[in-house]
């Protein structure tokens, strides 16, 4: 953790949620320290849930890091620089259960709750305090229903940002 200070999540540097999530993109990770797996993701929130700082990240049941999101308490979410960009399209395209992502990109964990990675640029790591699934039933507008073809509903996993560590 020697390349990351411990700051407050109100004092983040990066003035845009929608640009760290939905343009830079981020690396879900969860796991143990060995048992780990990661998955990129542009679909999530920040933001104040039940007067807590809390992340919100929609996972598909078939992707492989949600077993480990299912079993662990804590989960990370990390970003990175923009020269980090095709390391997070592989995570993205490619299954933990046929690679061995970590070791294909190179990247290296560190462990505080939650398996993180030391080349990323800021880190939330996140204790989980509420999950559940998107029900169609409830959709506003029924053109959202285009991006669930297979009926493969992400679940929603809300965690309280516990840590908040930024690069130095």
């Amino acid at each position: 953790m020697n390349n990351f200070k411990e700051i407050d999540v109100l004092n983040l540097k990066e003035s845009s949620a929608f640009k760290l999530i939905g343009k830079d993109w981020m690396l879900i990770t969860a796991g143990g320290e060995k048992n780990l797996n990661t998955m990129t993701a542009s679909w999530g929130m920040l933001g104040v849930l039940w007067n807590k700082n809390v992340s919100c990240v929609f996972v598909r049941p078939q992707r492989h890091t949600f077993k480990f999101l299912e079993n662990s308490d804590y989960y990370s979410l990390c970003f990175f620089d923009d020269k980090y960009k095709k390391i997070l399209s592989y995570c993205g395209t490619h299954s933990g259960k046929d690679v061995d992502k970590i070791s294909e990109t190179g990247l290296s964990v560190a462990q505080d709750k939650a398996p993180y990675f030391k080349e990323a640029k800021l880190v939330l790591i996140c204790k989980k305090i509420y999950t559940d699934y998107i029900d169609p039933k409830c959709f506003e507008f029924s053109d959202i229903q285009k991006n669930y073809e297979a009926n493969d509903y992400h679940k929603v996993f809300v965690g309280e940002i516990v840590k908040c560590l930024e690069r130095k």
